[in-house]
């Protein structure tokens, strides 16, 4: 993959409003998985062997939780509220397993935002194609400050530069 230059915003923390949500549809398809179980080593053959999970009690292999937690925390990065923020703290739960090859559409709000912290609280859902709920919860990020006056600059970035505005509820792009 080619990276490139690209202008980016950094958001200031009085821009964010409660209320504010961002839906991602992700599918979790073989490359992924496969990319997740090299990266980390994690031979659980819950992931990956059909036999396996069925003699566990499962339909089919699940999708780690890593992964779910992974698409949050990405999209915490380059949305909302965007980059130069990072996750500081979050508590999820995943009532049901996210069946490997499913789409899961996520959904994060903004329930709060405090400016004196520089922070915002974020709701995450997250459900399955079947409407089953695979992830809930919230967290907590920080929101760069803004220094030198400037809010967008220089950065690294992958060509395509992330979603676009048919994917956001806020119609940011």
């Amino acid at each position: 993959m080619l990276f490139n230059r690209r202008r980016v915003r950094i958001r200031p923390a009085e821009e964010l409003t409660e209320g504010e949500s961002l839906k991602i549809v992700e599918k979790m398809d073989d490359r992924d998985l496969l990319l997740y179980l090299g990266l980390t080593n994690d031979s659980n053959p819950l992931y990956i062997q059909h036999d396996f999970t069925a003699a566990a009690g499962y339909d089919r292999p699940i999708v780690p939780v890593v992964m779910l937690n992974g698409i949050v925390s990405s999209a915490v990065s380059k949305h909302l509220p965007g980059p130069g923020s990072r996750v500081l703290e979050q508590r999820f739960r995943f009532p049901e397993a996210a069946w490997h090859g499913s789409t899961v559409t996520f959904d994060l709000t903004v329930i709060n935002v405090d400016l004196f912290a520089r922070t915002a609280l974020i709701r995450v859902e997250a459900a399955d194609e079947e409407n089953r709920s695979v992830m809930t919860g919230e967290l907590v990020a920080e929101v760069a400050p803004v220094t030198g006056g400037s809010t967008e600059i220089s950065a690294l970035g992958a060509p395509d530069g992330g979603m676009d505005e048919r994917e956001t509820n806020s119609g940011r792009g």
